[in-house]
């Protein structure tokens, strides 16, 4: 088989759907095989959800408390500690007063204990974050209402 006769089987090939094809003339064999990469996708359809008037009324208040509230969020990656050494009181309690600069919490990273401050005055609505968990950069870790 001459090469220009290859070269126009595999011009063929591309025109077509074929992915594989073998043929033997005068005792040469020649195979060629195509592969197809075909991206898969899935499509799935969408459905509404019912919402009741009573979750919309409870979303929104969230969402105006959320806007209402600071949130302290983590400087660094490590682990987060609640207080100064294991068996101490923890630094703040839920619903406790913090004043601006108090420190909330330690994060621990690379064995450095970095202490995390308040950024405003006010009342500690929440504690996001677990005593000895890891936390990530930008992670919330505490929601403190101001004070007024």
């Amino acid at each position: 088989m001459e090469i220009d006769e290859i070269k126009k089987l595999i011009e063929l090939l591309k025109e077509t759907d074929i992915s594989e094809l073998q043929i033997e003339r005068d005792g040469a064999k020649v195979r060629i095989k195509r592969e197809r990469f075909m991206p898969s996708f899935e499509i799935t359809p969408q459905t509404r959800q019912q919402v009741s008037p009573a979750e919309t009324k409870a979303e929104a208040k969230e969402r105006e408390e959320a806007q209402r509230l600071v949130t302290i969020t983590s400087p660094i990656v490590g682990i987060f500690h609640r207080s100064p050494a294991p068996g101490a009181p923890p630094f703040i309690e839920a619903g406790g007063m913090a004043k601006k600069g108090q420190v909330l919490c330690i994060i621990e990273a690379m064995k450095l204990m970095n202490e995390i401050e308040s950024d405003t005055d006010g009342i500690v609505a929440k504690i996001l974050v677990e005593n000895g968990q890891p936390v990530e950069y930008g992670e919330p870790l505490f929601l403190i209402e101001p004070a007024q």
